[in-house]
């Protein structure tokens, strides 16, 4: 994309001595790279500077600065390394994420509060690769920017306490940045975020159409065709059950009339269901966050967007999930349980203290509940009490799903699995992700990096199901998915033909642990597991280097015929590149294909999650 403004990019963190973490100014001069390549790996060695936690810090913070430039025009990326391969696919790689940290008047906010930042790369087989990228023009972000220069941020939003602005009684907690994830569906590029409605875009040049009101159009849809579900609920006292009720009526006119938050939260993870050429999406209700009762609505769409099915479950749980999962039977949810903090919900209210403090984890059981909720006739049918879940024996915080399936087991038997990647309650935390500090304007990269971190973080696992014909459990496993990659993981993908049935290879962005301060997070790795014998193998940056999720690109074929595409964040040339690996090459020196530079000027922060979309 051309360039529609170039006013100076800002980091997330003040450029000054900081007495907390004893860090000088960044470096001002280019580190001079030697590397080391083995079999398998690439390394890199840092030969004019130390590893030093002062690189490190802004290395880490440089990671999330701020962008103000957009494009008017597509720009197109020069090749610096290799080529584009010939079978490459026509198509467009969309990468959703924030752009927007810190305004101009001393306000910092989490990285999950930033503006979405939609990004696109174009390729062409007779006419290269070109980039562009727009901020969404969600009414949040027409607010804190308006048509001038100068940004002034007025809504706190779920992770972050303004600084700078207005702080004490503010209740503009639902900031839909429409930051998290894209979508390409039914001839309409949507951007999604964790608690609003989607925004449309133009997919050639990302000019923001508007909202897109999915969730009414399907509830329209249903109400009109007769398509809805009977909700399943628990069993519950009935007294339990009233107060409940009572406390859901109370909440609901305090929720949507003080605090803007819609009766219904989309979530911004989705499925694609290849057999059926289906979109799945689910949402939660409002009241869920502070109530041990969780409200969960499955709906499914054809390729034009038109209502297949809705089915609505009520779980007596409470419960806050991120991602899921389905089969052919059911749609799988991994409860991570929560429960509501008192002295955090008084400070929250307030305004002086992130809303999200107002909700802790909660570990007091040792296992994980997998919920089975019944997607097909048969499963509806078969008479077991899905408000059961079955407890996986690992306390687990999910994160992601990479895929799963079902198997015919024989005699009405089913074999489920789940790949997926998952991390500990001790570790996790709502508003320090990231290492965010909204008291003291900086991201603090060692609590992405605490000691012992390897065994908390992200990890990628296999949780394995059987059922008998009944639908009872007759045992669950849960196993690393590869004996050889015990490091952190996450952002675990698939070549997206193979969801929903037995697949080999997943692929996640990895950390090798080269960095002496920064061993665990940001990663450096793509990481390819083969499932079926539990062995890795890895494609590594070169230097002071970080990647973000990895996206498969099938070419026909094998599982693994195809290519993997991942932006690498150059932090310390201060430049993004596109990166094109060879699939069934990651492990060897060849992996690499190609290797496309951003202009410096449009260099980016980075991304949470993308999509490819064929042409």
């Amino acid at each position: 994309m051309a360039v529609c403004t170039m006013a100076t990019m800002h980091a997330a963190v003040h450029h000054h001595h900081h007495p907390l973490l004893n860090v000088p100014p960044p470096p001002r001069h280019r580190v001079r790279v030697v590397v080391r390549r083995t079999a398998g790996t690439t390394a890199a060695a840092v030969t004019s500077e130390p590893d030093t936690f002062s690189n490190a810090f802004w290395d880490y913070n440089l990671l999330f600065r701020s962008q103000r430039a957009e494009t008017s025009d597509p720009v197109q990326l020069r090749v610096v390394e290799g080529a584009i391969p010939a079978d490459f696919p026509a198509g467009t790689y969309y990468l959703a994420g924030p752009g927007m940290f810190s305004d101009d008047h001393g306000s910092i906010v989490h990285p999950l509060d930033g503006h979405g930042y939609l990004r696109s790369f174009r390729f062409h087989p007779d006419h290269g690769v070109h980039y562009s990228a727009r901020y969404v023009e969600t009414a949040a972000k027409s607010e804190e920017k308006g048509d001038g220069a100068s940004w002034r941020f007025t809504h706190r939003g779920p992770f972050s306490v303004l600084q700078g602005g207005h702080r004490v009684g503010n209740v503009k907690v639902m900031k839909n940045v429409a930051n998290t994830s894209v979508l390409w569906w039914g001839g309409r590029l949507l951007c999604l975020w964790e608690g609003g409605m989607p925004y449309e875009l133009d997919p050639n040049t990302l000019e923001t159409i508007g909202p897109f009101d999915l969730l009414g159009l399907a509830d329209e849809a249903a109400a009109a065709q007769g398509r809805v579900a009977g909700r399943q609920r628990q069993r519950r006292p009935w007294l339990v059950e009233a107060g409940l009720d009572v406390a859901t009526r109370l909440l609901r006119p305090i929720l949507s009339g003080v605090f803007s938050m819609p009766p219904k939260r989309l979530l911004a993870h989705y499925k694609v269901d290849p057999k059926r050429n289906r979109l799945l999406m689910v949402a939660c209700n409002a009241e869920d966050m502070l109530l041990p009762r969780a409200n969960f609505t499955f709906y499914e769409f054809d390729a034009g967007f038109g209502l297949v099915q809705k089915r609505e479950f009520v779980l007596p749980a409470h419960l806050m999930i991120h991602d899921w999962a389905f089969t052919d039977s059911h749609y799988v949810v991994l409860g991570n349980r929560i429960k509501l903090d008192i002295p955090g919900s008084a400070l929250a209210m307030t305004g002086t203290y992130p809303m999200i403090g107002a909700l802790q984890l909660d570990p007091s059981k040792e296992t994980t509940p997998v919920y089975l909720l019944p997607r097909s006739t048969e499963a509806v049918a078969s008479g077991r009490d899905w408000t059961v879940p079955v407890e996986a024996p690992a306390q687990m915080w999910s994160m992601h799903v990479g895929n799963a399936f079902e198997e015919d087991l024989g005699r009405g038997g089913l074999d489920i699995r789940l790949h997926m990647s998952a991390c500990s309650y001790e570790w996790f935390h709502f508003h320090r992700m990231f290492g965010y500090s909204w008291k003291n304007k900086k991201l603090d990269p060692t609590f992405m990096n605490a000691a012992k971190g390897k065994e908390l973080l992200p990890r990628l696992v296999q949780v394995a199901i059987e059922l008998d014909k009944r639908g009872a459990c007759r045992r669950c496993s849960v196993k690393r998915m590869s004996y050889q990659w015990n490091k952190p993981a996450d952002f675990p993908a698939i070549n997206p033909s193979y969801a929903n049935k037995r697949s080999r290879f997943i692929y996640a962005g990895g950390a090798s642990g080269s960095r002496k301060f920064l061993p665990y997070f940001p990663f450096d790795s793509v990481v390819k597991v083969d499932v079926s014998d539990g062995t890795s193998r890895r494609w590594s940056c070169e230097g002071r280097k970080f990647v973000g999720e990895p996206v498969f690109i099938p070419t026909g074929g094998g599982e693994d015929h195809g290519y993997v595409i991942i932006v690498e964040y150059a932090v310390s040339e201060d430049r993004c590149n596109l990166v094109v690996l060879d699939a069934r090459k990651i492990g060897k020196k060849s992996a690499l294909v190609a290797k496309l530079q951003v202009p410096k000027h449009l260099t980016f922060p980075m991304g949470f999650h993308g999509f490819w979309a064929d042409e």
